[in-house]
């Protein structure tokens, strides 16, 4: 053997390692490919999973401000009902109040005119006393007054 035919060989088996490697490289890019798809269909398939997790979860909160805002609108009903009540009481109240004070202010009238009527009834009986005090000094040696 000579250098030609040593040189022929690792051509010839150069070739054949490249061919092989290149055979290779095509196999392993494929399956990288191959793999890579694999990979983006399982993201997409758990991003799927995530994502109506998500949405239930966000059903589950939409119901329960849904339930609550049904409750404050029950709430709110009942104490407008209440207050209905309470304004209807106090009316109630003000009108029975208002004829209360109208028959107090009539009996304080009322008052006032017997008040005045005794005083006027005083002053006659104190008119009377003087009057009679007098006419009992004129008589000293009959009848004698004693202050204590």
């Amino acid at each position: 053997m000579d250098k030609d035919d040593l040189r022929q060989i690792e051509k010839v088996v150069g070739a054949l390692i490249t061919h092989k490697i290149d055979e290779v490289s095509n196999k392993f890019d494929e399956k990288l490919i191959v793999f890579k798809e694999e990979i983006k269909e399982e993201f997409r398939h758990q991003l799927g999973i995530q994502s109506e997790n998500f949405q239930h979860k966000l059903d589950i909160v939409v119901e329960g401000h849904q339930m609550l805002s049904e409750k404050l609108d029950r709430v709110e009903a009942r104490i407008d009902k209440r207050m209905d009540g309470l304004e209807r009481k106090i009316c109630e109240v003000d009108v029975n109040l208002s004829k209360k004070i109208e028959t107090v202010e009539d009996k304080t009238d009322a008052n006032t005119a017997a008040i005045g009527t005794l005083s006027k009834k005083i002053d006659a009986v104190a008119t009377d006393l003087k009057a009679h005090r007098a006419d009992t000094e004129v008589h000293k040696k009959v009848y004698k007054v004693k202050e204590e």
